[in-house]
């Protein structure tokens, strides 16, 4: 069996205790982190090896985004991509037993204005989504057992936000980054793992936002957090969680955990 769990933290040292909790309740096999928020030197590696993690990707940088795998099963090799000519610490790739490769990644969020020409940090988004596309229809095949998870900032399903309707002018779930996802999605044949088990049109959410007064009463989140699997993989999916609870812990990231487990 592996029990994977990716989470974006939002600042790694300032919720290791959160971190210590769930790892405790959970007992993921492999965790991957997303806007861990510290350079590599800084990163907590004593303690998540007295946890049991002493296999480690991590990549980081001061202040900004960060990325890191931290697992209790050999990782056979690892490494990193950069995309958009940026060095900016967004994809980290490591080999698990059994030859599968896992992405864990955390994609751009893109800014407030969905528009490209007036916003650079969305054309950097589409960009970032167009590049990771075409890599994995050149570079991999469906055929190689892969996951691909992470903060992916894009809610693609109408049952992915509280208001499909409102939301379509919304970055996260606009209908270019939608297509631009489906993309991805397909270049290499994933499998929404998630969806498997929890099945539109029921609604999902991983995040909700700092800026609510009461998150949880007006409930206004998005599915921005995903783990998907090519087809090899396919077969051994047991079970999917998204962690909501965590949502009310102190000191709560604004995403929470999604946990999937395979075996067999």
């Amino acid at each position: 069996m592996l029990r994977l769990a990716t989470w974006n933290i939002n600042s790694v040292r300032l919720r290791l205790d959160n971190v210590r909790r769930f790892i405790a309740e959970e007992q993921p096999d492999v965790l991957c982190l997303q806007e861990t928020k510290t350079p590599d030197d800084l990163f907590p590696r004593d303690a998540f090896a007295e946890l049991g993690y002493r296999h480690q990707l991590v990549h980081g940088m001061k202040g900004y985004n960060g990325v890191a795998v931290l697992s209790r099963l050999e990782i056979a090799e690892s490494g990193t991509q950069s995309w958009c000519q940026r060095q900016d610490c967004r994809h980290g790739i490591a080999r698990l037993p059994g030859g599968v490769e896992l992405h864990n990644l955390y994609i751009p969020a893109g800014g407030d204005i969905p528009d490209p020409a007036a916003n650079p940090k969305f054309a950097h988004k589409l960009q970032f989504l167009d590049e990771l596309a075409a890599w994995f229809a050149s570079a991999r095949r469906a055929t190689q057992p892969m996951i691909l998870l992470g903060d992916l900032n894009i809610a693609p399903l109408e049952s992915d936000v509280w208001s499909h309707k409102q939301l379509l002018t919304v970055v996260s779930h606009t209908p270019v980054e939608v297509e631009k996802l489906g993309a991805l999605q397909a270049s290499a044949g994933f499998i929404d793992a998630v969806r498997r088990f929890v099945p539109p049109p029921e609604r999902l959410y991983s995040w909700w936002s700092y800026r609510a007064r009461d998150w949880e009463a007006s409930d206004r989140g998005r599915r921005l957090d995903h783990i998907w699997v090519t087809q090899p993989l396919q077969g051994g999916l047991r079970s999917a969680a998204v962690h909501r609870q965590l949502r009310g812990w102190e000191k709560a990231s604004d995403h929470v955990p999604v946990v999937v487990t395979l075996g067999g």
